[in-house]
């Protein structure tokens, strides 16, 4: 008999682990002998290194080694490109040459026997520098055409893009409005810092490192080093959240292998939360001019987005800013054109949502500017302009719940008691804001692997080389499983994080449950079936006992030609509620509810914390986050959690409110999911700026919207 868990609010499998302190993250791992390296980071953007004397370092007690380009191996840095790296340039080689390409670029490695060895012996290395001149000020680049642009289903497009003529149609327009909205750079902060330890055994290799994909860790590392992939396995059961952060194979990975091979004994390298703002990636810094016409009626005639942003001298990171743009909102001319700015920095990578909750910042703020100018209800403008089909694409929709989501959201905020008149809304002396937004991601599906294993006492274990970072992997998967089998779930055993396991693209984007959830389907139903025709027995656990012995299964599974007939995303609204006070500047955002349509829930509980992280992330991003760069140097003074600021819990609302709207896709993969991870955060910060204009009357398009610019 089936036992239906999918759609169930199942607890998270993993809960008593984390809770307990029994879940082992990667700097918690201990290798017999394991030593400490310590990073020395340039303090300059750009040039070469002039000298670098590491003599005082290498006398201090407990020092084992100091790595510099003048004494480190020479690695042969095969060419290997994962599908998060960017498509142009190449990655930085540490360690092999004097060359400074960006603040904080990696010069040297300090090995010891203890942490505070290591830190201490960094700080005495003396480097001159042959400084070069840099730009490192957004403001003073000429942005350029990126080579291609790569979205995030995967597809390679021009990054200019036409329908109609969105020129003429704007000047022609009854009314038009054009604007320019800035996003500053941002960084991942999660809770654990990035750490990697390394092992050698001969030429094999292990790797115990926070990622959010095994797999092209341990490929990016054998090419690095020129060895098999085989030779390298990558351990990551557990991630103390990510956002985007652990996508790429990052320089302290390269540095803690290079470490342990000279040392010849394991060496840990552990990020500090400063060296975050340099070693890893991070949104980058876009700028949009987004033009829209309209008739009177509030049907869209025009519309235009121009936008371009920051990435690295070396490697051209592009990500989809302006996507959305061409379907989400019907309009027949549309223009598009997204631009780069190379810069000496490290490169940006992918931050939750990327690419889309930047697009749909300006749009949605623009689209929120016209339905002022218009004196329309922003909801009504909305449906007057919901497309019946992608006209981007010139596809159907695989399904849009666009209008379900906007009645089912509005309904639950009490919408139809906004006054529409800017600051006419008051709690005493507070000024009242209601604003709202759409939101949007895309369907995203990669080939996948899974190994299914029954075994005679009818308990099962599932293995995949899938990670999670905390919207409940461990959890959904076993459900999968469980429903596939026909088995309670405390009698299945799913384990991810190895690259050993069967191969899974990356957990991010959206695309974890419809890629690795369908490969665990798969292999689940076929060592299923394969039980039950030997067992000659329609139970499963009769089966596998007359059948006494462990039985296998593996699946693959990768898109079929759905992709190329509909146009699959998750859409959404978002609708907040802001208090303003107008003497301090200060905002508080008092509730959030969001409906989505996203395909089928496999559990609703972790969907609604996914849901409820994403609204938070949003109020950082619209009130909060800002990474500053100092213009002169590239540093980011604020790289700490102390003047960075992210939401805690006093910032979040006492209402987040998610809606799931019923919503079932036959299209998109067979679990006929979509994925929340990216579209919970995607319209939180338009939906709370615009609240904040109806609130006070200002409208503020850079972000984040802090009480000076209220003031």
């Amino acid at each position: 008999m089936n036992i239906a868990v999918i759609g169930q609010p199942i607890s998270r499998v993993d809960g008593r682990a984390k809770v307990t302190g029994r879940a082992t993250y990667a700097a918690e791992f201990s290798a017999p002998g394991q030593a400490h390296g310590v990073i020395v980071r340039s303090t300059v953007p750009k040039g070469r290194i002039g000298s670098i004397d590491s003599t005082k370092a290498e006398a201090t007690p407990g020092v084992i080694a100091v790595l510099t380009h003048l004494n480190a191996p020479k690695l042969p840095y095969r060419p290997h490109k994962g599908f998060t790296d960017p498509d142009i340039g190449e990655r930085l080689h540490v360690l092999q040459d004097d060359r400074i390409n960006h603040q904080g670029q990696p010069i040297g490695l300090v090995i010891a026997e203890t942490l505070e060895q290591a830190v201490h012996a960094a700080n005495l290395v003396d480097v001159t520098y042959a400084a070069e001149p840099a730009i490192v000020d957004v403001g003073r680049v000429d942005p350029v055409r990126p080579t291609m642009q790569k979205t995030d289903q995967g597809e390679r497009r021009s990054p200019e893009t036409r329908r109609g003529d969105a020129q003429d149609a704007l000047a022609a327009a009854e009314v038009r409005i054009d604007r320019t909205y800035v996003i500053p750079r941002e960084n991942h902060n999660p809770i654990e810092m990035h750490a990697t330890i390394a092992a050698w055994n001969g030429d094999q290799l292990t790797l115990w490192d926070k990622s959010q994909w095994v797999s092209n860790v341990a490929e990016e590392i054998a090419s690095v080093f020129g060895i098999p992939a085989e030779n390298v396995q990558v351990i990551s059961p557990f991630v103390g959240g990510a956002f985007g952060s652990g996508l790429r194979t990052w320089p302290h990975v390269t540095l803690a292998a290079l470490g342990a091979q000279v040392a010849g004994r394991p060496v840990k390298v552990m990020l500090s939360r400063r060296e975050m703002y340099y070693g890893t990636g991070y949104r980058p810094h876009t700028v949009q001019r987004v033009a829209l016409g309209a008739a009177r009626d509030g049907r869209l005639t025009a519309t235009i987005q121009d936008a371009y942003q920051e990435t690295s001298a070396y490697e051209e990171y592009s990500e989809a800013l302006t996507n959305a743009t061409r379907f989400l909102h019907s309009c027949p001319n549309v223009y598009t054109r997204h631009r780069i700015a190379p810069m000496n920095v490290h490169t940006p990578t992918y931050m939750r949502a990327p690419g889309e909750v930047s697009n749909i910042f300006a749009l949605e703020s623009a689209m929120d500017e016209l339905a002022a100018a218009l004196e329309m209800d922003p909801v009504e403008l909305r449906l007057r302009n919901e497309p019946e089909r992608d006209e981007f694409k010139n596809l159907p929709f695989s399904s849009r719940s666009t209008r379900e989501c906007y009645r089912a959201a509005a309904e639950r905020f009490g919408w139809s008691r906004r006054t529409p008149e800017p600051g006419s809304m008051r709690d005493d002396r507070l000024l009242i804001g209601w604003g709202m937004a759409t939101a949007t991601y895309p369907m995203n599906f990669a080939p996948a692997a899974a190994m299914a294993r029954l075994l005679p006492d009818g308990t099962a274990e599932v293995m995949s080389a899938a990670s999670d970072m905390g919207p409940g992997t461990w959890t959904s998967m076993t459900q999968v499983a469980a429903d596939a089998l026909g088995l309670p779930m405390e009698r299945v055993k799913f384990t991810l994080g190895d690259s050993r396991f069967p191969k899974t693209p990356p957990h991010g984007g959206s695309m974890t449950m419809a890629s690795v959830g369908s490969a665990v389907q798969a292999a689940c139903l076929k060592v299923r079936d394969e039980a039950l025709a030997r067992g000659g027995a329609n139970d499963l656990a009769e089966a596998m006992q007359r059948v006494g012995q462990p039985l296998e299964a593996s699946a693959n599974v990768k898109p079929g030609g759905a992709g190329k007939r509909f146009s699959m995303h998750a859409f959404g609204a978002v609708f907040a509620e802001v208090a303003v006070d107008p003497d301090l500047g200060e905002t508080r955002v008092r509730r959030i509810v969001g409906a989505y349509g996203a395909g089928r829930i496999v559990n609703p509980k972790t969907t609604r914390s996914q849901c409820i992280g994403g609204m938070i992330g949003g109020i950082g991003m619209a009130l909060m986050e800002h990474a500053v760069v100092d213009p002169r140097n590239g540093r980011v003074p604020n790289g700490n959690l102390a003047e960075y600021a992210v939401p805690v819990h006093a910032d979040a609302p006492p209402v987040m409110d998610v809606i799931l709207v019923e919503e079932e896709d036959p299209h998109v993969n067979p679990l006929g999911v979509k994925g929340v991870g990216e579209i919970a955060m995607v319209g939180v910060a338009p939906a709370i700026t615009n609240a904040i204009y109806h609130a006070t009357g200002k409208r503020i398009r850079e972000l984040p919207v802090t009480p000076d610019k209220l003031l």
